[in-house]
C-alpha cells in the first residue's frame, strides 16, 4: 500500500500536513516540519528570513488543515536549514484581564529553537535583525560523541565546582588563546586546572540563550553599562548561549559546547547545569513579547484572576509549570539536554515554584516533581533543588523528594557561618557534619540529599565572608538595597582591605577553618569559582550586572595566594582517598560492627564529653574507617574544631593497639604545616592531647 500526502500551494513554495511531535523546526526528508501550541490561538503564520537579512523572505500561515487539536503543523519542502532563520506571528483574542496578549504584528521565537540568532557575540548588539531580535536557527544534532556517556558518578563521591562561563577565563590572566577567553573553549583549555584542584563535577551558571544587554541601568561610581551578566534571564530554553561560545559567530555554539562535554567527560568530570524553569525573560505586564506570552500566555504564565502576572519569582512573571503542557515542555527540554548534550544533572533555580499549582498555592504531591523524578531518561540525572522562592516559600528539608532530589542545603550555610565566627549553635553544627539528619532522614532521605556550602555565586565570596560586615552593592545602581542583608559574615575586626597583620593573619586562617569543615561534612560539598585562591568582590554580595573585574576570575591570585590553594586542594584530596567522610548513609552512634568504636563519636576538649552548651565553642568528632561505605576499611579520622578566641587543649580518644594520630590539617599553623600532602602526614609527637590554637580548626588520621 502505498501512502500519498496532500500537497499544498503557497506562492513558490510546496506544503504538506506537518507531524505534531515534535514541537520545534525539524529537518525531515526533503524539507523541514514547524509544530507549535497554541491553545487559545486562532491563526498563526510561520516568518522565514535568511540568516542576515533584516526582514522575512517570506511569511506562510499555517492551513486550517494543518491543526490537530491544539497544535498546528507543516512540512515546507526544499528548505535548506543552513542558512535559515525563523518565528511565528500568532493570532488570537486580546484581552488581558482574561488572559490573552495575543498581538500578530510581533513576530515570536518558537520556545522549541535549538538554537537562536542575533546576538552572536557577547555584548555586541543584535545584528542585522532590524525589528525581529530573536530568531529561531535550525541545527543538525550530528556529533561524534566517540562513545561518551553522562559519567552517573556516585553522588556521594562529588565535588562540585559552581563556576560562571564567561568569568571564569575572560580575565587576561587565564592565559587561554585570546579569542577563547569567556567562553566554552576557555574552559575546556583549562581542564587540567580542575584536574589539579581535585573537583569531578562543574556547576555551570545558566548557559541558556538570554540577552546580557537587558539592563539599562548605569554603575554609577564609573558610568559604565550595567549588565544581565548572571542569565538568570532565560530567552531560549533549548539554545546554548552564542555569546559563550569562540565559535559563536559562526553559529558553531552548539558543537562547542558537546565538545567541552566530551572533553570533560574524558577526564572524569560531570556537568550539572543551572537551570530556570521558573520565570522568563518578558518580566511583567510591562516586558517585551518575545515568546510564551504571544504563543499562549494564560496557559504558560501564573495569572490572577484578573490577568495580571504572579510574581513568585521576583522577576516579574511566574512560569506556569504544573499546567500539563508546560509540564510536557519542561520535561521534553531536559530530556533534550540530557540526550544530545550528555549533561549528568540540573540544579533549578528557585525550584520551589515548581511545587506550586496554577493559582500558587504549594502541591502535597506536585505533578511536575513527580514527574522528573521518576522519567526514564532522566533516570541518572543528578536533580538539585534550589529549595525556596521569591514569594516566601521555604523547603530546606521538607522539598518533595521521591528519593530522587537533592538540596542546596542553606541552613548548612547559615550554621557553619555562624559557628566559625562564635555566634553558632553546636548541636546544630553537629547535625550540619553528619549531613544534617534532622533535616532529611526523618523522610527516608540520604545523606546525599544535603547539597553543603559555605558560599555560592549568590552573595559573598569565602574572602568577602571573613572581610565585610555589610554588603557594598552601590556598584549596582539600586542604592545598596539589593542583595542579602542576613549574610552571617564577619571582618575580623576592620572592615574590606586591610594592612593590620594581624586581622590578615585572622581572615586566612577563618578561610581554612571554612573549606576544612565543609570537606570533612558528610553530604556533597560545593566550591564557589575562585574562593581556591581568595577571590573577592570588594564586598558586593550580587553581582549579577557586572561584566567586569568584579566578576571575571584573576588567575594571577594562584600565586598571590599560592599557600591556600595548596590548602583547598589537598583538603579535597583528603576526602577524595577517605571513603569514611562520603559515606551512602547516616552514622549510627552505637559500634553495631561490634570493632570497639562507634562510626561516629563526639568529644569535646576532654574526649567522648562534647560541651553541648549553649555558648560552647569547642567541638570535635571521631570517624572509625571500618564503617566506610562498601567493602572499603578507612583510617580514624578525628577532626577539632575551637572557634573560641583561646587556645583550648583537646585530649585524644585513644586509638587501637599500633596506631598512631598524624597530623593531616591545622589550620593555626603558618603554611606549609598548615597543611600536608594525603598519605604523608607526620605523626603526632604527643598522643594524648593536643593544644588547637584560637579559631582553628585541626584533622588527624589514626593509622
Amino acid at each position: 500500500m502505498v501512502i500519498t500526502h496532500k500537497t499544498f500551494t503557497y506562492g513558490s513554495f510546496k506544503l504538506r500536513h506537518g507531524q505534531p511531535f515534535p514541537f520545534g523546526a525539524t529537518p525531515v526528508p526533503g524539507g523541514i516540519n514547524f509544530s507549535i501550541y497554541s491553545n487559545h490561538a486562532t491563526a498563526a503564520t510561520l516568518v522565514l528570513f535568511k540568516k542576515g537579512e533584516p526582514q522575512p523572505f517570506v511569511e506562510i500561515p499555517f492551513l486550517r488543515e494543518f491543526r490537530l487539536g491544539n497544535v498546528v503543523s507543516m512540512i515546507v519542502l526544499g528548505l535548506d536549514h543552513k542558512d535559515l532563520e525563523y518565528g511565528y506571528r500568532v493570532d488570537g483574542p486580546y484581552d488581558p484581564k482574561a488572559g490573552h496578549r495575543f498581538d500578530s504584528s510581533k513576530i515570536l521565537l518558537d520556545p522549541y529553537a535549538k538554537s537562536i540568532g542575533g546576538r552572536d557575540v557577547w555584548g555586541a548588539p543584535l545584528k542585522d535583525h532590524g525589528d525581529y531580535p530573536y530568531r529561531g536557527q535550525i541545527v543538525s544534532d550530528e556529533f561524534d560523541w566517540e562513545g561518551d556517556r553522562p559519567l552517573e558518578i556516585s553522588e556521594e563521591d562529588l565535588v562540585i565546582y559552581e563556576m560562571h562561563v564567561r568569568g571564569f577565563t575572560r580575565h587576561p590572566s587565564s592565559q587561554v588563546q585570546p579569542h577563547h577567553r569567556g567562553t566554552f573553549a576557555g574552559i575546556q583549555e583549562k581542564i587540567p586546572y580542575f584536574k589539579e584542584l581535585g573537583i569531578n563535577c562543574i556547576e555551570l551558571m545558566p548557559i541558556f540563550e538570554f540577552d546580557e544587554l537587558d539592563n539599562p541601568r548605569h554603575n554609577p561610581l564609573t558610568g559604565e553599562p550595567l549588565f544581565n551578566y548572571w542569565g538568570y534571564s532565560t530567552i531560549g530554553f533549548y539554545a546554548p548561549k552564542a555569546g559563550y561560545a569562540a565559535a559563536g559567530h559562526e553559529g558553531k555554539q552548539v558543537t562547542e559546547l558537546k565538545a567541552l562535554i566530551k572533553e570533560l567527560h574524558k577526564n572524569g568530570i560531570e556537568v550539572i547545569l543551572d537551570v530556570v524553569f521558573n520565570h522568563t525573560a518578558e518580566g511583567n505586564e510591562t516586558g517585551p513579547m518575545i515568546s510564551f506570552r504571544g504563543l499562549d500566555n494564560k496557559t504558560y504564565y501564573m495569572l490572577s484572576p484578573t490577568g495580571d502576572y504572579l510574581n513568585y519569582s521576583g522577576c516579574g512573571n511566574t512560569l506556569n509549570c504544573n499546567h500539563p503542557v508546560v509540564r510536557v515542555f519542561v520535561l521534553d527540554c531536559l530530556r533534550y539536554w540530557a540526550s544530545e548534550y550528555h549533561i549528568d544533572g540540573f540544579r533549578f533555580d528557585l525550584a520551589s515554584i515548581l511545587g506550586r499549582s496554577l493559582t500558587g498555592e504549594p502541591l502535597a504531591n506536585p505533578p511536575l516533581l513527580e514527574t522528573l523524578a521518576f522519567d526514564p531518561v532522566l533516570a541518572k540525572c543528578k536533580l538539585i533543588a534550589e529549595a525556596w522562592d521569591a514569594g516566601g516559600l521555604y523547603q530546606v528539608g521538607s522539598f518533595p523528594d521521591y528519593d530522587r532530589w537533592g538540596e542546596w542545603n542553606g541552613k548548612y550555610r547559615d550554621d557553619i557561618r555562624r559557628f566559625i565566627k562564635s555566634t553558632g549553635d553546636v548541636r546544630r553544627v553537629a547535625q550540619r557534619l553528619q549531613g544534617s539528619p534532622d533535616l532529611y532522614a526523618k523522610a527516608g532521605r540520604s545523606v546525599d540529599s544535603s547539597l553543603n556550602f559555605v558560599t555560592a555565586h549568590d552573595g559573598f565570596t569565602l574572602a568577602d565572608l571573613v572581610s565585610y560586615n555589610q554588603k557594598h552593592n552601590e556598584a549596582n545602581a539600586e542604592d545598596n538595597r539589593d542583595g542579602a542583608n542576613d549574610n552571617e559574615s564577619w571582618n575580623c575586626g576592620v572592615e574590606g582591605i586591610t594592612d593590620d597583620s594581624a586581622v590578615n593573619d585572622l581572615r586566612r586562617r577563618q578561610m581554612r577553618n571554612a573549606v576544612a569543615i565543609l570537606m570533612v561534612s558528610q553530604g556533597v560539598p560545593m566550591l564557589l569559582m575562585g574562593d581556591e585562591m581568595g577571590r573577592s568582590q570588594n564586598g558586593n554580595n550580587n553581582t549579577y550586572c557586572h561584566d567586569s573585574e568584579m566578576n571575571w576570575l584573576d588567575w594571577n591570585l594562584l600565586k598571590t595566594n599560592a599557600a591556600f590553594f595548596r590548602f583547598v586542594k589537598n583538603c579535597i584530596t583528603f576526602r577524595h582517598i577517605h571513603p569514611i567522610l562520603h559515606n551512602r548513609e547516616y552514622f549510627q552512634p552505637d559500634d553495631y560492627l561490634n570493632v570497639g568504636y562507634p562510626a561516629m563519636s563526639w568529644h569535646g576538649t576532654t574526649a567522648y564529653h562534647p560541651d553541648w552548651s549553649e555558648d560552647a565553642h569547642t567541638l570535635a568528632f571521631m570517624l572509625c574507617g571500618k564503617y566506610a561505605s562498601g567493602d572499603e576499611i578507612d583510617d580514624f579520622i578525628y577532626v577539632a574544631m575551637n572557634v573560641h578566641w583561646e587556645a583550648h587543649s583537646f585530649e585524644l580518644p585513644k586509638l587501637p593497639i599500633g596506631m598512631n594520630w598524624h597530623v593531616f590539617a591545622n589550620t593555626g599553623m603558618h603554611p606549609p604545616d598548615d597543611v600536608w600532602e594525603p598519605g604523608d602526614e607526620p605523626m603526632l609527637q604527643e598522643q594524648a592531647w593536643m593544644m588547637v590554637g584560637d579559631r582553628s580548626v585541626v584533622i588527624l588520621v589514626g593509622k
